[in-house]
This record gives C-alpha cells, sequence and structure tokens, in this order.
C-alpha cells in the first residue's frame, strides 16, 4: 500500500473529521516530507519511517479530535508539531499555540508554518509557564510531554481565564495507573478515554482533566 492510499484510509476511519479528506491526505504528507527531510540534523522525532509515521503521528495525532473544543488551542511541548500541526490542518477555523522551548524544533515548526501556508497557527519558542495566552483557551494539549502532574503544574495558568470550559487533554499509551495516584487533587480527572488509532495495535487513552481555581 502506498502512503497516500494507507494515509488516506486511515483519515476515513476516524469519526467527525470534516475536512475535506483527498485535500487533508495531501498536505498531512508534505507535512511528512518535511520531518523526514529535517530529521537527520535536529532529531525531530525517532520513527524515521514515513509508513510509521502516519500512524503512530498523523493518525495519532487527529484520533483526539472528537475529544477536543475550539476555537483556542495550546499544544505544550509540540516538538516536531504533535498534534498541534495536524489538528491545525484538520481544522482551518481554529487558532493553534504550538509551545516549543527547544530551539532547534521551534525553528522547524516555523518552517512547517511557512511551508504550508498555516495561517492559523503561531510558535511559541519559550518554556510553557512562561506563556502569557493572549486569548481564552479552551483546550490544553499534551502528547508525550510529562507526567500528568507536571503537566498540570506547569500549564494550570493557561486556563484561567477561561476556567469553567477550558480542558486539559493529556495523550498517553498504556492506562497511567501510576501518573493517576499521583495527580493532587486540585487537579480533577473527568474522563479517561480509550481510543483506536487506525493502523495501529498499541493502546492508547485520553485524559481528560480539568483546575480547580485557587
Amino acid at each position: 500500500m502506498n502512503l497516500e492510499k494507507q494515509l488516506h484510509e486511515g483519515l476515513e476511519a476516524i469519526s467527525e473529521l470534516s475536512a475535506d479528506v483527498t485535500h487533508l491526505s495531501s498536505r498531512l504528507l508534505r507535512y511528512i516530507e518535511l520531518i523526514t527531510k529535517w530529521n537527520g540534523t535536529h532529531n525531530l522525532t525517532s520513527v524515521r519511517n514515513p509508513e510509521s509515521m502516519i500512524t503512530r503521528h498523523m493518525l495519532d495525532s487527529l484520533i483526539v479530535l472528537p475529544h477536543i473544543s475550539g476555537p483556542n488551542i495550546v499544544d505544550v511541548g509540540s516538538g516536531a508539531g504533535l498534534p498541534g500541526i495536524p489538528i491545525a490542518l484538520a481544522r482551518p477555523e481554529w487558532q493553534m499555540v504550538l509551545v516549543e522551548s527547544n530551539q532547534k524544533k521551534a525553528t522547524f515548526l516555523q518552517q512547517v508554518v511557512v511551508e504550508l501556508g498555516l495561517q492559523n497557527v503561531s510558535i511559541r519558542q519559550e518554556r510553557v509557564e512562561k506563556i502569557k495566552p493572549e486569548n481564552k483557551v479552551d483546550t490544553v494539549i499534551s502528547r508525550a510531554f510529562s507526567s500528568l502532574e507536571r503537566f498540570m503544574r506547569l500549564s494550570k495558568h493557561l486556563c484561567e481565564n477561561n476556567v469553567d470550559h477550558c480542558r486539559f487533554i493529556a495523550m498517553k499509551g498504556a492506562f497511567p495507573d501510576m501518573e493517576l495516584m499521583q495527580l493532587p487533587p486540585e487537579f480533577p480527572v473527568e474522563q479517561i478515554i480509550p481510543v483506536a488509532v487506525p493502523g495501529l495495535r498499541a493502546k492508547r487513552h485520553l485524559v481528560v482533566m480539568r483546575c480547580h481555581p485557587e
């Protein structure tokens, strides 16, 4: 199966994906090309195979769409732009802020924004605790950033202006038993959602949290 067909079939299997699948597929493939090109010098991801990038990066990022709310999303510790770039491509009406403190990775993200003409994406090369959002944030999301407790502790201020509606979503693999036990009461868990990534057998869970106002 070629890359285009593999991606197209995976996208069609994701519910609530309202974007034109053919157009989205072509843009995601261009994004994969950019990751592959930069990966050798910037070490963006340990996944080197474009076929694996489709399932483990593109589809894995987009599987969250039915469970997040816009229009203002913050991707904490974005790395190579995951899940922020795929979400921005699928939801051009949403505004994405990608937070990445590593200079090389942030430089790559800026290049992706230019190459793909992403007018709904802004890059912040800062530590997340230094970020002051310009707009009310609806969803704060992280993928392979840190433990649940650290993610919430460093990011909680992002929802100060929208505490009743803002949600924090951590993308995890296996059910994070130990991390949940270490989560303090000020960060209540609303849901733990098992999700199935098309073409991927590995387990995935979304931990949906909120933050009690102080």
